[in-house]
């Protein structure tokens, strides 16, 4: 059988499960990412589960979200992370080294492994031929601890990429085209491969942008070859020996097939607050901006930020434009300063941040009210940037460059024929300090784990009643995003690791009585939520599972959901549900009671059931995608009960 490279990643992986798109499958996990947005839940799990050592072949913890420390609880954190990498055998990643993706990349991610992160946009390693995918912490955990990862066996997606990317264009507007064909659910269920002659025209760094924001399209991942390219990559990076050929044989076939002319493609900008929502920049030439951001994992590589300092160097930044320099490397920021890229930024009028995720989770550069900002970060949901009621814009960083320039959202092409030409650095810094090395384990062992005042564990959770009478508290509409239910920010992130806390902010900029609301459910047997279409696109931050739970959230009746926030919905006991007809979502309303009987037996017995609304003869179809052990987990009241009933001694 020929086999195209995700098939052969999976295969050399599976521990369970048959190769069938639908199938569950389990696999093993070679490597795993954490950050500190959702690493200290992830080191509570796994100090709640006993673990010894990491039973992977590498795990990393970095510190690149929750860098702002005004006041003890970011540091704190930080002390905690790093303590418990040394425990239980992490890599560990201090602040200021950069954003976890391209970090990996550079030291630890190896063609033809696994890799598991707590993090959506771990898929961008999948530029390196590894088979990297994004998780809720909980899963994360478990690899850590050895356990396979459990997920549905996803169709193959194969995009043959012909001819060559023109000027001005780079690889931000491949995968925004392919956002603009699709949509942010165009590759549910689906890993994207790219082949073909025009992947051999892209670096390692322009297929890390393009596999990141695979994530927008909600596929499970992104994967391309590892081929000469990511050889050189890899000997730059002086980890020559970890390189592996790794190709699609020839015939393989594909369970969906899609091209894209490199050449056809122009700049594009994906308008507010969607990044389906795109258009060709020309289309928006003269929409004045407030802001223009440079940076993020969407935009991590040397090149991208070169040629955005060529574009303004000796140059003026309009007046009234923020330009927000945000470096996603110590060692490609020290690249930049002996190239004398930092310095054409700085006299341009930028603004230099340090190395980390950023404005991006809105840890600071949030824009002001009612202006426009321009960025090359993945992700523009409503109220993400830090600013409630924002106008965010993602194009790549040749249109930011140019719009910085004008003052207003600019097709680059307007410069002149031709873009400036970056050479590659003569010198590349290889900084093996990036990283603090695992200890060895006898002295691992003796770590005592660190924990300051906003630590808090996470409490028991109760067992699935048999029969619920529940309110709708919430009735919302399609995509809605995990940032919506639980925002980021620099209010909220440094509460990561205290839920009684951090479930203060859930679902704000939906409704701010949600809170309230909420916290009375919980001793009248809590409430559901029901929403449109892609419900929890966007993060795999497992606090917008939790925190509703701490709150009350029994049952979520959605059209559909995205894939990570509906894992992380089931590892902590809620009920994930869909109507079997749509049309049934216009029969309810906030505040209306469901009626669930004997809801264990008959989640147990089959995928449909029936539920009431109260004061209504009308009986609602609804299914469950639950899995014979998935359904284990909900009754037992999510995996950590499960967790700790395998692990009772039977008699």
């Amino acid at each position: 059988m020929k086999l195209n490279i995700t098939q052969k990643l999976i295969k050399d992986h599976l521990i369970t499960g048959e190769m069938v798109p639908g199938a569950e499958i389990a696999l093993k996990i070679d490597q795993t990412l954490t950050q500190d947005a959702t690493g200290t839940m992830v080191m509570l799990e796994l100090e709640a589960m006993g673990l010894d050592i990491a039973k992977t072949e590498a795990s990393a913890q970095y510190v690149d979200h929750n860098l702002v420390q005004t006041d003890s609880k970011n540091a704190d954190d930080h002390l905690f992370l790093q303590s418990a990498s040394r425990r239980f055998g992490l890599y560990y990643s201090k602040p200021g080294n950069g954003v976890s993706h391209p970090v990996h990349m550079q030291r630890l991610a190896k063609p033809g492994k696994t890799l598991l992160g707590s993090d959506s946009h771990t898929c961008a390693n999948g530029c390196i031929g590894m088979l990297a995918m994004g998780a809720g912490g909980l899963d994360v955990a478990l690899a850590i601890a050895g356990e396979p990862f459990y997920l549905r066996m996803p169709k193959v997606w194969g995009i043959k990429l012909t001819g060559e990317l023109a000027e001005w264009v780079s690889a931000k507007d491949v995968i925004l085209e392919l956002l603009r064909r699709h949509d942010v659910k165009g590759g549910v269920g689906k890993v994207i491969e790219y082949y073909g002659p025009g992947v051999d025209t892209l670096s390692a760094m322009d297929r890390h942008v393009i596999a990141n924001m695979g994530a927008e399209l909600g596929a499970t991942t992104t994967v391309f070859p590892s081929d000469s390219e990511i050889k050189r990559f890899l000997k730059e990076q002086n980890r020559e020996n970890d390189w592996v050929e790794l190709q699609a044989d020839k015939g393989a076939t594909y369970d969906i097939d899609e091209e894209i002319n490199l050449s056809e493609i122009v700049p594009l900008v994906a308008k507010p607050s969607s990044p389906g929502n795109v258009v060709p920049a020309s289309e928006l030439a003269g929409t004045p901006i407030y802001q223009s951001y440079i940076g993020s994992s969407a935009n991590p590589g040397y090149h991208d930020f070169a040629i955005a300092a060529e574009i303004v160097k000796g140059k003026q930044v309009a007046a009234g434009v923020s330009l927000d320099i945000n470096p996603t490397s110590r060692q490609m920021l020290t690249d930049l300063l002996n190239e004398g890229h930092i310095a054409s930024f700085i006299q341009a009028g930028g603004r230099l941040h340090q190395a980390g995720c950023n404005g991006c989770i809105g840890m600071g550069q949030a824009p002001a009210t009612g202006r426009n900002s321009l960025r090359t970060t993945p992700r523009n949901f409503p109220g993400r940037s830090g600013t409630l009621e924002d106008s965010v814009y993602l194009c790549g960083t040749e249109t930011a460059a140019a719009s910085a320039l004008t003052g207003e959202i600019t097709d680059p092409r307007t410069l002149g024929p031709k873009a400036p030409k970056i050479s590659a650095t003569k010198n590349p810094t290889i900084d093996m300090n990036l990283l603090e090395a695992p200890l060895p384990k006898e002295e691992a062992r003796k770590i005592v784990i660190h924990k300051g005042p906003n630590i808090a564990s996470i409490p028991e959770m109760d067992a699935m009643p048999d029969n619920l009478q529940i309110p709708i508290l919430l009735k919302m509409g399609d995509n809605i995003s995990t940032d919506e239910i639980l925002a980021g920010g620099s209010r909220v992130l440094p509460f990561r690791s205290n839920l009684p806390e951090i479930s203060k902010f859930a679902f704000e900029i939906i409704d701010k009585t949600y809170y309230k609301r909420g916290l009375d459910s919980v001793a009248h047997g809590g409430h559901a939520i029901v929403a449109g279409v892609n419900y929890g696109q966007g993060s795999s931050r497992e606090h917008a599972a939790l925190a509703p739970r701490f709150l009350g959230l029994r049952v979520a009746l959605v059209k559909d959901f995205a894939r990570i926030h509906w894992q992380n919905l089931v590892n902590f006991g809620i009920l994930p549900i869909t109507f079997v007809n749509a049309e049934d979502y216009q029969k309810m309303d906030e505040g209306d009671i469901l009626e669930f009987s004997n809801v264990r037996s008959k989640i147990k017995e089959g995928n449909k059931f029936d539920i009431k609304v109260q004061g209504s003869d009308d009986f609602i179809k609804v299914r469950h995608a639950l899995t014979e052990r998935q359904v284990e987990i909900i009754l037992v009241g999510g995996m950590i009960n499960w967790v700790k009933d395998q692990k009772q001694p039977t008699s």
